[in-house]
């Protein structure tokens, strides 16, 4: 197995794998049937929106019904997301749309992105508020069991979860410079054993990173010495040079190739 980079990469990439873990065992917990739940067709959920005289507050995402009764002063007659209230209107939690075409339970064309953002909500819900059953339609059928589009919704957020590991491991190989910018100085770009948010050992040196279907290069830092991320320390070939020989990267015109820090002045 290559090294990437030392000890900061691995346990970023065990958290990261630990996180995909533990999330679809948490998904497949949601969507598992349950004997402790009500099932909900969408117009007798329509009644509970915490006016006067409903039997209670709650709001559907992704088919799923909590209590939001303690939340009144969020989702209760009047208050900002009360359009939430006594539907499954998943998509505005996405979209930011409030509108009452926004507020839909139809998710199909979202990103796997978009999908994570869903699945963080379904979260705070679950950490926050009482599950109370399931809606019949979109995500659930009359036999409390999930649907095909719910399917594939956990298929797409396993996507995103997957992104964001592949991400993770980019960042880790090549971390985001340090970047200031100024009236007076212009542009500077430097790389520290921090730069990016990722704590590492070793420091590395300003490169521009093209990425496939990006408008514009961005700053990473690039390690210099040991084996390219993707031989091992052992291969002969290798060059002592790191990551510096990666088809994707470019040198920052006017700064020396080995400098730590480039400054652009105006």
């Amino acid at each position: 197995m290559p090294v990437l980079g030392g000890r900061g990469l691995w346990l970023g990439l065990a958290a990261a794998a630990a996180a995909t873990a533990v999330m679809a065992t948490r998904l497949m917990g949601w969507w598992s049937p349950r004997a402790d739940f009500r099932l909900f067709i969408p117009e007798e959920l329509a009644r509970y929106r915490g006016r006067p005289g409903d039997p209670g507050l709650y709001l559907a995402l992704l088919g799923r019904i909590y209590d939001v009764s303690s939340g009144r002063k969020h989702y209760g007659p009047g208050a900002h997301y009360s359009g939430f209230a006594g539907r499954d209107a998943s998509r505005a939690f996405v979209t930011g749309d409030y509108s009452a075409a926004g507020l839909a339970d139809d998710v199909s064309d979202l990103s796997p992105s978009e999908m994570l953002t869903l699945q963080n909500w379904l979260s705070f819900y679950e950490k926050n508020y009482e599950f109370i059953g399931r809606v019949i339609g979109r995500f659930y059928g009359e036999d409390g069991l999930p649907t095909p589009e719910l399917t594939q919704v956990d298929a797409m957020i396993t996507k995103g979860l997957e992104a964001n590991k592949q991400e993770l491991k980019e960042k880790q190989k090549f971390p985001p410079c340090n970047v200031e910018w100024s009236s007076a100085r212009g542009s500077r770009f430097w790389c520290s054993q921090q730069s990016g948010g990722v704590n590492r050992d070793w420091t590395g040196v300003p490169r521009k990173l093209f990425k496939p279907g990006a408008k514009e290069p961005h700053c990473v830092c690039v390690r210099t010495t040991g084996p390219p991320s993707d031989q091992t320390s052992d291969n002969p070939t290798h060059r002592n040079r790191g990551d510096l020989d990666h088809p994707n990267l470019g040198e920052y015109t006017g700064c020396p190739p080995l400098a730590i820090t480039c400054s652009f002045p105006l």
